[in-house]
């Protein structure tokens, strides 16, 4: 795929999105004054949903109706340049109402087909599709995180193979905080593509953050992955995968020598907990020792001589103290990717509605609602974005990801009152 639309001023990026009350917002629309006066208070709470060039202030431009959902609709002008407002219970390109689309867009989340919603809620299943697909034209990193300092800086990285019309293709996923920060998709597992699929991520996230480089990268040892991240991020630490050295272990061990396999991994988890290098380094040795003592099978005994001589690479972690020792994050969020994957039988159309499809979803899945338990264990926070955030416009998830996506999620200013 192409690198990101960056651009803060392109066509695609002049609608900005606000929570307006709809009481509130049909009210102020045919008066300019009240609509001024409602766009000034937003800028001086939520000035990352204008563009840059709003501190140097605005003009009301005109209005015009919209006969799709029978609204009035105002454009302003800043610096020269006219911009939508469209208040967030309005769906993009005014296909339907906020709070009618919703609840079938939450059970996206859940992989509910397109049929299903068309049979339970009506419109044709081509307009569900059409609601995710849009999503996808947003920035997931502009539109996940609100503040560029937010950003995570330790990272995880993985790719999830799957098809397009039968061909592989590959989604580098990148994640961070518990939320996926990038999805697209690489034709192939070779470098070139990789590095592509994942300068998507490089560019949303410095959009957002010009200077932004993560400190650590979480993966598993492929090397074509490796030199994709070290190459769009020069300064990057790669982590390797502790984790994986377990699953190749259970995988190749666990039925055929269930008798011993257990002790082995007890074992190899005591190294991981050590406290330091050097407890790691000998922890690690003395289970080289141990497993030429006890004359372990190569399956068992490999893997673990593997960790010794590359054991440079895994003690790096200890001086990044945040960093992912594992890829427990994103096996986690990409086993949900798996789940859908497999319920939609993969793609079936090209490269770019495939792009657009993973996208749509990565967002749903970082705003809509946690269940109500883990919303409890999380003192309120009702989704991954807030979780990241500790912060959100609107109590609904839908109107909180669409005024996320202001501007498409492109080319926020810092966060300070003007």
């Amino acid at each position: 795929m192409g690198k990101a639309d960056t651009g803060s001023t392109t066509q695609n990026n002049k609608t900005i999105c606000l929570p307006f009350l709809q009481e509130v917002y049909n009210d102020n629309i045919r008066n300019a004054a009240g609509f001024r006066k409602c766009i000034d208070e937003y800028i001086a709470s939520n000035n990352e949903l204008f563009p840059p060039e709003i501190t140097g202030g605005y003009r009301m431009k005109d209005s015009y109706y919209s006969k799709k959902q029978s609204i009035m609709v105002r454009r302003i002008e800043i610096a020269g340049t006219a911009y939508t407002i469209r208040p967030s219970f309005v769906t993009p390109y005014m296909a339907g109402m906020t709070d009618e689309v919703e609840k079938p867009l939450f059970l996206r989340k859940f992989n509910v087909p397109f049929w299903a919603l068309s049979y339970v809620f009506g419109r044709d299943p081509m307009y569900w599709y059409r609601l995710e697909q849009a999503l996808g034209r947003n920035s997931i990193v502009g539109t996940t995180v609100r503040d560029a300092d937010d950003i995570p800086d330790h990272l995880a990285a993985d790719e999830k193979h799957t098809w397009i019309l039968g061909d592989k293709v590959y989604v580098a996923t990148t994640v961070g905080d518990e939320c996926i920060l990038g999805a697209s998709i690489a034709g192939d597992a070779g470098e070139q593509s990789l590095r592509n699929a994942y300068q998507v991520f490089k560019d949303e996230a410095q959009c957002l953050k010009p200077d932004y480089t993560p400190t650590t990268v979480n993966m598993d040892g492929w090397q074509a992955t490796r030199n994709a991240w070290k190459f769009l991020f020069t300064s990057v630490v790669i982590i390797c995968c502790f984790l994986h050295i377990f699953i190749k272990i259970r995988d190749r061990a666990k039925k055929k020598y269930k008798d011993i396999f257990t002790e082995a991994p007890s074992k190899l988890w005591d190294c991981y907990h050590a406290e330091n290098k050097r407890s790691f380094s000998q922890r690690v040795r003395r289970l080289v020792e141990w497993c030429k003592k006890k004359e372990m099978p190569a399956v068992i005994s490999k893997p673990i001589a593997k960790l010794r001589k590359n054991i440079a690479e895994y003690k790096v972690a200890y001086e990044h103290p945040n960093a992912h020792r594992t890829s427990n994050m994103v096996d986690r969020l990409m086993q949900r990717m798996d789940r859908h994957l497999f319920s939609v039988q993969y793609f079936h159309g090209s490269m770019a509605s495939a792009e657009l499809s993973i996208r749509g979803w990565v967002l749903i899945q970082n705003f809509a609602p946690y269940n109500p338990r883990t919303v409890e264990k999380l003192h309120g926070l009702k989704s991954p974005a807030e979780r990241l955030n500790k912060f959100r416009y609107h109590d609904n998830w839908l109107h909180n990801l669409y005024v996320s996506a202001s501007l498409r999620g492109y080319g926020r200013p810092p966060l300070n009152p003007l």
